[in-house]
């Protein structure tokens, strides 16, 4: 057994990355990335290829008990992401015959790369609220989308920024187990937060690109809290 690392519950959370399900404009972009820019691919939904994704992952995470363990479900307010959230963590379990579902909330931090393309802005609220009745958009603070700019596209240390702005809010949420579903870049981005605590093949290993539909699991550590335990004693 190779252990390097030891570390107390308490300053531990378990966080499963989630990407969305294909949605019609990751199809169209293997095709032309130039329609990227259209304004038919507005807040893109899965394909139906994606909603076999999402059924198919429900199931697993069903079989493997993990879902069971989910306390909070962070997501993205687009459609692809909220369907995918919904569709996996928020539905009726059939195995159990029971509802199985955590709190789902909507942040802004988690969602698309803003401004140019379409497919990254997003509906009002009041829209999202009719077609997703158990996501909790409380944590939004504008109906309308305040932050998709439609000549100016969000740098990726503007992303970063938001990585790090999540991860210190999901940091003081009491719940020791969460489910993000957010999108490959962000996802990305997230985790880049702790580029330093990581090996180069953790690194390589983590850090690569997220396929549609693929869950990732970290575990986060909070090591001023040790610090602080430690000075203590």
């Amino acid at each position: 057994m190779d252990a390097r690392f030891l570390y107390p519950l308490e300053s531990c959370k378990i966080i499963h990355l989630l990407r969305h399900g294909e949605a019609e404009h990751n199809v169209a972009a293997k095709k032309d990335r130039s329609a990227l820019l259209s304004p038919h691919l507005f807040d893109a939904p899965l394909t139906d290829h994606g909603n076999q994704q999402v059924e198919n992952l429900r199931e697993q995470l069903e079989t493997s008990g993990l879902l069971k363990r989910i306390e909070l479900v962070v997501t993205s307010p687009l459609f692809r992401t909220m369907q995918t959230a919904v569709g996996v963590f928020g539905k009726e379990s059939k195995q159990a015959r029971m509802t199985s579902s955590p709190p789902i909330v909507a942040l802004e931090v988690a969602r698309d790369r803003n401004g140019v393309r379409p497919p990254d802005m997003r509906r009002n609220v009041s829209e999202y609220q009719t077609l997703f009745p158990t996501v909790d958009f409380s944590q939004i603070e504008s109906e309308e989308d305040n932050l998709w700019r439609p000549d100016v596209r969000e740098s990726e240390e503007e992303i970063l920024a938001r990585g790090l702005e999540f991860m210190k809010w999901l940091w003081k949420r009491p719940e020791k187990e969460v489910a993000v579903v957010s999108h490959g870049i962000v996802l990305q981005h997230m985790m880049y937060v702790f580029a330093n605590d990581c090996d180069d093949s953790t690194r390589n290993e983590l850090f690569k690109r997220f396929v549609n539909c693929e869950i990732r699991t970290v575990v986060i550590v909070d090591k001023g809290s040790l610090i602080s335990s430690t000075a203590e004693n």
